[in-house]
């Protein structure tokens, strides 16, 4: 009786020893795959959505954290580092405002502020065709050509000629708007202002004063230029082909053959009058 309550007490420790040990090891498991404390730091990100040119200030700012083990380029941790500046781009709520999406300090607000330094903004006057129907509108790309006479062609002195002179260029307003449409919707404007650079800046000057510009759109991820080659109306309306005929290929003559040379014609004879008496006659005598 005694050795069965002995082995009963076995087996009871051995059962309470089992659920300890299985106790004791889910806890070990638990704390192991607990997650650790992230470390973080503070960045300046958008308290709200803002319009490209938005000068900043404390007010449309705000620190939030971010994790330090994966830190992000050009971000601040002040929000003074960030304010009086104006933003190049729109940003959503919470975006974190980068140095790439700044201007300088000194750059002021609005447009000026958008154009990169050793660029220039221009307007042009447009109307409903020249515009593409309103569809020209801010950060659309297009090309641009103009109509014109070119000087020396033609019978007449002169010529009308199409030609494309700047490709890929964005808009950066249309009128005074300098943001897009979030529906894409066409504007009607009477202006839209180019970014450019100084050259080119000149070329569009020119051609919108001496002759008749045109906008072409184009897809904006399209930046392959091409180089269209110019339209002549001679060409345009005659049909005929507007390449340049081929050169003429020039074929060495044989050459001609010498034309004998006449033979010379023989010295005149002498010629001698004898008198022999009352007698004349004439003789004659080659000239050797």
């Amino acid at each position: 009786m005694n050795r069965n309550r002995l082995w009963v007490g076995v087996l009871f420790s051995l059962v309470v020893a089992l659920l300890t040990s299985m106790f004791v090891y889910r806890e070990f498991k638990q704390a192991s795959s607990a997650p650790k404390g992230v470390s973080t730091e503070m960045i300046v990100v958008a308290a709200q959505p803002m319009d490209l040119g938005t000068r900043l200030d404390p007010s449309k700012l705000k620190l939030v954290p971010w994790p330090s083990g994966a830190p992000m380029q050009g971000t601040f941790s002040k929000v003074e580092d960030c304010t009086n500046r104006a933003i190049i781009t729109s940003v959503a709520e919470n975006e974190p405002i980068l140095k790439d999406k700044l201007a300088s300090s000194d750059s002021g607000a609005g447009l000026p502020a958008t154009i990169p330094e050793g660029m220039r903004a221009i307007s042009v006057a447009v109307n409903d065709v020249i515009g593409v129907a309103g569809f020209v509108t801010p950060g659309t790309m297009v090309d641009i050509l103009v109509t014109g006479q070119s000087v020396g062609a033609g019978q007449n002195g002169s010529m009308d000629i199409t030609r494309t002179i700047l490709e890929n260029i964005r808009v950066l307003a249309a009128g005074q708007k300098i943001e897009q449409d979030r529906d894409g919707k066409p504007q009607t404007v009477s202006v839209i202002t180019v970014l450019v650079n100084p050259e080119d800046a000149a070329k569009l000057a020119m051609a919108s004063t001496q002759g008749k510009i045109q906008l072409a759109l184009r897809n904006t991820v399209d930046t392959k230029e091409t180089n269209p080659p110019a339209v002549l109306q001679s060409a345009l309306f005659s049909g005929l082909n507007q390449e340049p005929a081929p050169k003429p290929v020039v074929v060495a003559a044989a050459p001609r053959k010498a034309a004998p040379t006449p033979a010379a014609a023989p010295p005149a004879p002498y010629t001698v009058e004898v008198i022999t008496g009352d007698k004349r006659e004439t003789k004659d005598f080659p000239n050797q």
